[in-house]
């Protein structure tokens, strides 16, 4: 008799089901890479002026990449410039004054630099981002608390999946060469950052499409004009 060809076993037959289903589940855990929106990420900063007050300004205009896995923060990368240059201490000559050469020198450093070099998790939506800083020419290790706030679509159109974050951290001016004005100008820099970074879409937003992002309001609808009043006829004479 002719010899039978056996049924395929149970266990390849699973396997490859297994390996069908856990691709898409992997990508989807994959790190992405999402750029830094410059429009809605702010560093404010605070020194002490005098003794009298903290003097605070902002910076905008912010621009890197940040690689985040949402399941595994140990994976992030982060790369961020910040147009130092573009400071606001909300007076003009108060903002010359600090861009001057004996302080930020944005003339030949018109950007401050970060490069992430080790992320240490603390819970599930903190964590610690370990990096060097490069101001004024000068490089040095800084340290910032993240606290994680929101990965989803953006409710407004191009409905881009956006990362958000707060963070702070301490600086010395001093280590940075900017020493000038001791007597007027506290030497600890307080930072505090309000990031969003955004991703193109692409192929694995498609996990996003289930949550509808929430619709744009709609425009009033134009008030129609008001008829014209009729012309009366000429009278006959």
């Amino acid at each position: 008799m002719p010899a039978r060809h056996a049924p395929a076993p149970r266990t390849a037959i699973w396997m490859a089901l297994f390996t069908f289903l856990a691709i898409p589940a992997a990508q989807a855990f994959e790190p992405q890479t999402y750029a830094i929106d410059p429009v809605h990420t702010r560093v404010l900063f605070a020194i002490d002026h005098a003794g009298f007050s903290k003097a605070m300004g902002t910076v905008s205009g912010s621009t890197g990449t940040l690689v985040f896995d949402r399941e595994d923060w140990s994976s992030a990368r982060l790369d961020v410039r910040v147009p130092v240059e573009r400071l606001d201490l909300g007076d003009p000559k108060w903002n010359d004054a600090v861009r001057a050469g004996n302080l930020l020198d944005t003339k030949r450093h018109p950007e401050a630099h970060f490069v992430s070099t080790k992320i240490e998790p603390v819970d599930a939506d903190h964590a610690k981002v370990c990096g060097d800083l490069t101001l004024r020419g000068v490089t040095k290790p800084v340290c910032m608390d993240v606290t994680f706030n929101a990965l989803k679509r953006h409710p407004l159109p191009p409905f881009h999946r956006t990362a958000g974050f707060s963070a702070t951290t301490t600086i010395s001016r001093a280590e940075f060469g900017m020493s000038a004005w001791p007597s007027v100008i506290g030497d600890t820099v307080e930072l505090r950052i309000e990031a969003e970074a955004e991703r193109a879409r692409g192929d694995n937003d498609a996990q996003d499409l289930s949550t509808p992002a929430e619709p744009a309001a709609s425009p009033e609808p134009a008030t129609p004009a008001p008829e014209p009043e009729p012309t009366p006829p000429e009278p006959t004479p």
